[in-house]
């Protein structure tokens, strides 16, 4: 019996087929009668970019982004920026009482009000866009000309200027700074080493003060910080391809811009009848020339360009390849650029930008003035 009992095991081995007949088990399944083709390898994957020689690489070019832009000349204390804060959102520093820093420079909307240029008294529109205020205190220069040397010589142009905030003087400014009651107070406890804190100059240096802290840290920086899941596949090979077209060339540094001039339309002529810098200087070599802008928070902070012309972000992507490197790129490198800016858009505090209950008027506060 066990002879048979071991027949039938090897002819199991050897045939299905002459093991079912040597057994007699009828209620075995039957036998497949060609071998199962082998699965196939699957395809390889094509190598991303080494994130770590990446990360080196992105590190030398653009560098840490500081939680605070530091000022000597204006060191930011809570007792200053809680005025600037108030200032920052008081129209009352506008002629008309209807405008004020954040109505052009919206901190719920990233520092724009999206619009290619912006409402100021009576509905007048300047020339040029308004650029966001968020991380603007690490740029080389302010406004698109780089008329301001900082933040501070940055918040006397509007309240001044009859497009905008058309107040007429900065003795008008004081005086209706000095006319609301809780204001005085709150001059002195931020200048308290000035014997008449209440100045328009002391106006700018507290609103300057808070937009100090005007920092948007991204996934970009948690990035640079060793976390490699900060920046997915498409993001990473999104930051290869924007460092090797050559945007880094303007695009650098901890705002990826703000920190030199250029020429619009450096290698093919940009069609523009804005002189640019050259208003400022009078240099012909400043003609079309423009403060490059920040790329933190780009693809948030449209329309783009000085006049707020392009409506695209994959537009503005080709005209500056095509104005500034002299490229054209493809769909793809477009796609994967877009990509990789989408990471600049960084993290808002709300709590310290929230609009705050502005201090109520006096009895001799001037009223508003349409005219």
């Amino acid at each position: 019996m066990d002879a048979v009992v071991n027949g039938c095991r090897r002819g199991l081995l050897l045939a299905a087929g002459a093991a079912l007949l040597a057994c007699g088990d009828s209620s075995a399944p039957p036998a497949p009668t060609a071998a199962a083709p082998a699965a196939e390898a699957p395809e390889a994957k094509p190598a991303g970019p080494d994130r770590a020689a990446l990360r080196e690489r992105a590190r030398a070019i653009f560098r840490e982004l500081p939680d605070e832009a530091a000022s000597e000349g204006n060191p930011v204390t809570e007792a200053k920026v809680t005025l600037g804060r108030l200032l920052y959102f008081d129209p009352r520093l506008s002629k008309n009482q209807d405008i004020s820093c954040n109505s052009c420079h919206d901190l719920a909307r990233y520092g724009v009000d999206g619009e290619p240029t912006s409402p100021g008294h009576k509905g007048q529109r300047g020339e040029r866009n308004s650029p966001t205020v968020y991380n603007a205190a690490f740029h080389l220069t302010q406004f698109w000309d780089g008329r301001a040397a900082d933040v501070e010589e940055q918040a006397k142009g509007p309240v001044l200027n009859p497009i905008e905030m058309a107040m007429p003087s900065e003795e008008a400014v004081v005086v209706m700074l000095r006319s609301i009651p809780d204001y005085p107070p709150a001059f002195a406890a931020a200048f308290p080493d000035e014997d008449d804190p209440v100045s328009y100059d002391n106006m700018a240096r507290a609103i300057g003060a808070f937009e100090r802290r005007l920092v948007t840290p991204s996934r970009f920086d948690a990035f640079l910080d060793g976390q490699d899941a900060a920046l997915d596949d498409a993001e990473v090979a999104g930051l290869a391809t924007f460092m090797d077209t050559g945007c880094i060339s303007c695009h650098n540094g901890p705002t990826v811009g703000g920190g030199s001039y250029q020429k619009l339309g450096a290698v093919k002529p940009y069609p523009t009848e804005d002189p640019g810098r050259f208003k400022v200087t009078g240099q012909e070599s400043d003609r079309y020339v423009f403060k490059v802008p920040s790329l933190r928070n780009v693809d948030q902070t449209g329309p783009w360009l000085h006049d707020g012309s392009v409506t695209s972000l994959d537009q503005m992507i080709r005209i500056m390849a095509e104005h500034q490197l002299g490229r054209s790129l493809g769909d793809e490198d477009v796609a994967a650029i877009a990509r990789f800016l989408g990471t600049l858009t960084g993290e808002v505090d709300v709590a310290y930008t929230a609009a705050p209950k502005l201090p109520e008027s006096g009895p001799d506060t001037p009223a508003p003035d349409p005219s």
